[in-house]
Protein backbone atom coordinates (compact mmCIF):
# COMPACT_ATOMS: atom_id res chain seq x y z
CA UNK A 1 0.00 0.00 0.00
CA UNK A 2 1.51 3.01 -0.97
CA UNK A 3 1.40 6.55 1.30
CA UNK A 4 -0.85 7.98 -0.93
CA UNK A 5 -3.51 5.40 -0.27
CA UNK A 6 -3.40 5.13 3.23
CA UNK A 7 -4.07 9.03 3.44
CA UNK A 8 -0.47 9.64 5.50
CA UNK A 9 1.03 12.14 3.52
CA UNK A 10 -0.56 14.80 1.58
CA UNK A 11 -1.65 13.70 -1.98
CA UNK A 12 -0.12 16.59 -4.77
CA UNK A 13 -3.68 16.49 -6.32
CA UNK A 14 -5.54 17.65 -3.24
CA UNK A 15 -3.17 20.25 -1.74
CA UNK A 16 -1.14 20.49 1.16
CA UNK A 17 -1.44 18.38 3.74
CA UNK A 18 -5.39 17.38 3.17
CA UNK A 19 -6.48 14.27 4.74
CA UNK A 20 -9.81 12.91 2.92
CA UNK A 21 -10.76 14.42 -0.23
CA UNK A 22 -10.50 18.29 0.05
CA UNK A 23 -14.41 18.79 1.24
CA UNK A 24 -15.52 20.36 4.26
CA UNK A 25 -17.65 17.93 6.40
CA UNK A 26 -18.91 18.09 9.70
CA UNK A 27 -16.61 16.37 12.36
CA UNK A 28 -17.66 15.32 16.46
CA UNK A 29 -15.02 16.54 18.75
CA UNK A 30 -14.87 14.94 22.24
CA UNK A 31 -14.17 17.90 24.81
CA UNK A 32 -14.54 17.45 28.59
CA UNK A 33 -17.53 17.73 30.06
CA UNK A 34 -18.24 21.61 30.58
CA UNK A 35 -15.51 22.99 28.40
CA UNK A 36 -18.03 22.56 25.18
CA UNK A 37 -17.82 26.15 25.01
CA UNK A 38 -14.46 27.27 25.85
CA UNK A 39 -13.54 24.80 23.36
CA UNK A 40 -15.99 26.95 20.63
CA UNK A 41 -14.18 30.03 21.57
CA UNK A 42 -10.40 28.46 21.63
CA UNK A 43 -10.80 27.36 18.23
CA UNK A 44 -12.68 30.34 17.05
CA UNK A 45 -10.02 32.41 17.97
CA UNK A 46 -6.94 30.65 16.74
CA UNK A 47 -8.53 29.95 13.41
CA UNK A 48 -8.97 34.15 13.01
CA UNK A 49 -5.38 34.36 14.04
CA UNK A 50 -4.05 31.65 11.82
CA UNK A 51 -6.27 33.01 9.20
CA UNK A 52 -7.71 29.55 8.80
CA UNK A 53 -11.21 30.26 7.82
CA UNK A 54 -11.30 28.73 4.56
CA UNK A 55 -10.14 25.17 6.16
CA UNK A 56 -12.47 25.59 9.64
CA UNK A 57 -16.07 26.89 8.64
CA UNK A 58 -18.23 26.46 11.36
CA UNK A 59 -18.25 25.58 15.20
CA UNK A 60 -21.21 24.40 17.01
CA UNK A 61 -22.15 23.59 20.57
CA UNK A 62 -26.12 21.83 20.07
CA UNK A 63 -28.45 23.15 22.34
CA UNK A 64 -32.52 22.80 22.96
CA UNK A 65 -34.74 24.97 24.91
CA UNK A 66 -36.38 23.12 27.42
CA UNK A 67 -39.50 24.78 29.70
CA UNK A 68 -39.21 23.94 33.34
CA UNK A 69 -41.96 24.95 35.18
CA UNK A 70 -40.95 25.40 38.95
CA UNK A 71 -42.63 27.36 42.43
CA UNK A 72 -45.46 27.88 39.51
CA UNK A 73 -43.22 29.51 36.94
CA UNK A 74 -42.67 28.66 33.48
CA UNK A 75 -38.49 29.24 32.77
CA UNK A 76 -36.84 28.39 29.53
CA UNK A 77 -34.02 26.22 30.17
CA UNK A 78 -30.96 25.57 27.37
CA UNK A 79 -28.97 22.97 27.78
CA UNK A 80 -26.79 21.07 25.57
CA UNK A 81 -27.92 17.94 23.80
CA UNK A 82 -24.69 16.31 23.57
CA UNK A 83 -22.95 17.25 26.68
CA UNK A 84 -19.03 16.46 26.01
CA UNK A 85 -19.09 17.17 22.42
CA UNK A 86 -18.85 19.85 19.94
CA UNK A 87 -19.49 19.49 16.46
CA UNK A 88 -17.37 21.03 13.44
CA UNK A 89 -17.35 21.81 9.68
CA UNK A 90 -14.01 21.49 8.36
CA UNK A 91 -11.57 20.77 5.86
CA UNK A 92 -9.22 17.80 7.49
CA UNK A 93 -5.53 19.07 6.89
CA UNK A 94 -2.49 17.86 8.90
CA UNK A 95 -2.94 21.96 10.37
CA UNK A 96 -6.17 21.75 10.73
CA UNK A 97 -6.46 18.29 12.36
CA UNK A 98 -3.99 19.74 14.89
CA UNK A 99 -5.90 23.16 15.93
CA UNK A 100 -8.30 21.45 16.47
CA UNK A 101 -6.54 18.38 18.61
CA UNK A 102 -4.53 20.65 20.64
CA UNK A 103 -6.88 23.18 21.56
CA UNK A 104 -6.76 23.10 25.30
CA UNK A 105 -10.10 21.25 26.99
CA UNK A 106 -10.39 18.68 23.39
CA UNK A 107 -9.41 14.85 24.25
CA UNK A 108 -9.20 13.89 20.71
CA UNK A 109 -11.79 13.72 17.58
CA UNK A 110 -14.35 10.69 17.57
CA UNK A 111 -12.94 8.04 15.20
CA UNK A 112 -10.06 5.78 14.85
CA UNK A 113 -6.70 7.55 16.65
CA UNK A 114 -5.65 10.25 14.33
CA UNK A 115 -8.21 9.25 11.05
CA UNK A 116 -11.73 11.56 12.61
CA UNK A 117 -15.04 9.97 10.59
CA UNK A 118 -17.32 12.57 9.56
CA UNK A 119 -21.07 12.78 10.07
CA UNK A 120 -22.94 11.49 7.54
CA UNK A 121 -25.75 13.94 5.76
CA UNK A 122 -28.78 11.67 7.02
CA UNK A 123 -26.62 12.13 10.71
CA UNK A 124 -26.28 16.10 9.80
CA UNK A 125 -29.74 16.58 9.27
CA UNK A 126 -31.17 14.38 11.84
CA UNK A 127 -29.25 16.45 14.31
CA UNK A 128 -30.42 19.57 12.76
CA UNK A 129 -26.76 21.52 12.29
CA UNK A 130 -27.51 22.47 8.65
CA UNK A 131 -30.29 22.19 6.76
CA UNK A 132 -29.96 19.83 3.26
CA UNK A 133 -31.30 21.11 0.34
CA UNK A 134 -33.05 18.37 -1.52
CA UNK A 135 -33.45 18.52 -5.35
CA UNK A 136 -36.77 17.02 -5.35
CA UNK A 137 -37.31 16.52 -9.49
CA UNK A 138 -41.85 17.10 -9.30
CA UNK A 139 -44.03 19.33 -10.15
CA UNK A 140 -47.85 20.13 -9.23
CA UNK A 141 -50.11 16.97 -10.18
CA UNK A 142 -47.05 14.24 -10.03
CA UNK A 143 -47.79 11.11 -7.84
CA UNK A 144 -45.53 10.60 -4.62
CA UNK A 145 -44.62 8.39 -2.31
CA UNK A 146 -44.57 9.35 1.11
CA UNK A 147 -41.50 7.67 2.32
CA UNK A 148 -41.51 9.03 6.40
CA UNK A 149 -43.21 10.44 9.07
CA UNK A 150 -46.92 9.93 10.20
CA UNK A 151 -48.34 9.49 6.31
CA UNK A 152 -45.42 7.06 5.29
CA UNK A 153 -46.84 4.55 2.66
CA UNK A 154 -49.55 6.75 1.45
CA UNK A 155 -49.64 8.48 -2.03
CA UNK A 156 -51.03 11.41 -3.01
CA UNK A 157 -51.01 14.05 -5.70
CA UNK A 158 -48.66 17.07 -5.57
CA UNK A 159 -51.04 19.83 -5.09
CA UNK A 160 -48.57 22.79 -4.22
CA UNK A 161 -44.37 23.26 -4.19
CA UNK A 162 -42.37 25.36 -1.82
CA UNK A 163 -38.88 25.12 -3.35
CA UNK A 164 -37.67 28.01 -0.76
CA UNK A 165 -39.08 26.08 2.14
CA UNK A 166 -38.51 22.93 0.72
CA UNK A 167 -42.18 21.60 1.41
CA UNK A 168 -44.58 20.33 -0.56
CA UNK A 169 -48.73 20.22 -0.19
CA UNK A 170 -49.64 16.44 -1.24
CA UNK A 171 -53.65 15.56 -1.69
CA UNK A 172 -53.85 12.18 -0.12
CA UNK A 173 -56.65 9.80 0.51
CA UNK A 174 -57.55 9.73 4.08
CA UNK A 175 -60.87 7.55 5.65
CA UNK A 176 -62.31 8.43 2.36
CA UNK A 177 -61.72 11.85 2.13
CA UNK A 178 -58.85 13.93 -0.12
CA UNK A 179 -56.94 15.46 2.50
CA UNK A 180 -54.26 18.55 1.65
CA UNK A 181 -50.72 17.07 3.70
CA UNK A 182 -48.05 19.65 4.26
CA UNK A 183 -44.76 17.38 3.71
CA UNK A 184 -40.78 18.12 3.80
CA UNK A 185 -39.02 16.97 0.28
CA UNK A 186 -37.26 14.69 2.21
CA UNK A 187 -40.44 12.73 3.08
CA UNK A 188 -41.38 11.87 -0.35
CA UNK A 189 -40.20 9.92 -3.57
CA UNK A 190 -41.33 10.50 -6.83
CA UNK A 191 -43.86 7.29 -8.16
Amino acid sequence: MSDFENNNVASPLLGEGIRGDGQAKWYVVHTYSGHENKVKVNIEKMVENRGMQDLILDIIVPTEDRVEIKDGQRKIKTRKMFPGYVIIKMIVTNESWYLVRNTQGVTGFVGHGSDPIPLTDEEVARMGIEKVYIDLDVKTGDTVRVISGPFESFMGEVMEINKEKQVLTVKVSMFGRDTPVELEFGQVDKL
